[in-house]
């Protein structure tokens, strides 16, 4: 094996999504959006639809395509760009249900048999109907019969944030009467309690295993090989830069993958380690474009792999060596890995 191996736990997958269906109190759909948080979206979906999801949500119509074949008819496929130029064939085709975002987007639908939700901006500013926008159009929107009224909370993540109300509220004020189901939490907003959780939810980056879930499950595993080692006296140089210094006699091992790979170069220089067996191996030197080299030293045998994801180490811990999110590493992870998938 000269590339790395990506293990895809998809029954944690299945557990982390469980988990938070109960939190919420059975109100979970799926957001399997970047193709699955890089997890492959149709092998997800076709897991989650196993374990009940009958509505998931992803960015853009080609995604609900693919998703579609992977799930065949019947779950609710909404796509939270909306209808886009273009996009018409591909919605018609795979019974997609955009939500719109703007009066343009209205315009396209309303009057039409196409089936629809609606986002709403409560305060993030990015997508969906601003309140005015809404009150204006809101009759014609009603009388069309939209499936979902959603929208999105910017600081969800942060618990204390006064944001979360504020958009609670503001969402609340538009929607209240409409009798349509709505739905403002995402993974954060599930942590942040019941009031939250309305009609349905959308858990994302909590399936995959990542914050601010506390209680997910480990979802990836991956596995790098060996390709040399070498030993390095002390005050010898490793990697670009000469980056970092032996202190001790060395054994270094030359790993394949870098930054090509989606571990970022932000990761070189700090905390992480690479696992050989159950024994911590320190990542040492800066991270390059197909390399990344660990210190072996303490591995009880030369290791011909080295663990860099497990439930030990997860994405969030790579997020913080590199100053990102774990949504960043999930999305980052490359195209080279062998991906192997358990409980597909």
């Amino acid at each position: 094996m000269s590339t790395g191996r990506l293990t895809i736990d998809l029954d944690a997958i299945a557990a982390n999504w469980r988990a938070l269906d109960s939190a919420c109190g059975g109100r979970a759909a799926a957001v399997v959006k970047a193709d699955g948080y890089g997890c492959h979206a149709p092998a997800v979906a076709r897991r989650l639809l196993r374990e009940g999801v009958r509505t998931f949500f992803v960015a853009v119509a080609e995604e609900g395509a693919e998703v579609r074949r992977a799930v065949g008819p019947g779950p609710d496929i909404f796509i939270f760009s909306g209808p886009c130029p273009g996009d018409e064939p591909l919605i018609a085709a795979h019974a997609l249900i955009p939500l719109i975002n703007s009066p343009a987007q209205a315009r396209d639908v309303l009057g039409t048999d196409q089936p629809f939700g609606v986002q709403l901006d409560s305060g993030m500013n990015r997508l969906g109907l601003e309140p005015a926008e809404f009150a204006a159009l809101k009759d014609a929107i009603l009388a069309g019969r939209p499936q979902l009224l959603i929208s999105h909370l910017a600081c969800a993540d942060t618990p204390e944030h006064r944001q979360n109300a504020a958009q609670l509220r503001a969402f609340i004020t538009m929607t209240e009467g409409t009798d349509v189901p709505r739905s403002l939490a995402a993974t954060g907003g599930i942590m942040l309690g019941p009031d939250y959780h309305l009609d349905m939810t959308r858990p994302g980056v909590g399936l995959y295993g990542g914050h601010p879930f506390a209680g997910a499950r480990a979802v990836l595993r991956l596995d790098l090989p060996v390709i040399q080692t070498r030993t390095v006296a002390p005050g010898e140089a490793v990697g670009y830069g000469m980056a970092w210094r032996a202190v001790r006699p060395s054994v270094i091992a030359t790993v394949a993958a870098g930054y090509a790979d989606g571990l970022l170069r932000a990761m070189g220089g700090g905390t992480l380690r690479l696992f050989a067996d159950d024994i911590p191996c320190p990542l040492v030197g800066r991270v390059s474009m197909d390399l990344i080299t660990a210190d072996v030293t303490d591995a009880a045998d030369l290791p011909r792999t080295l663990t860099l994801l497990n439930h030990r180490q997860t994405v969030d811990d790579l997020a913080q060596a590199a100053g990102t999110i774990g949504h960043e590493i999930l999305t980052s992870l490359g195209s080279r890995y062998a991906r192997l998938y358990k409980g597909a």
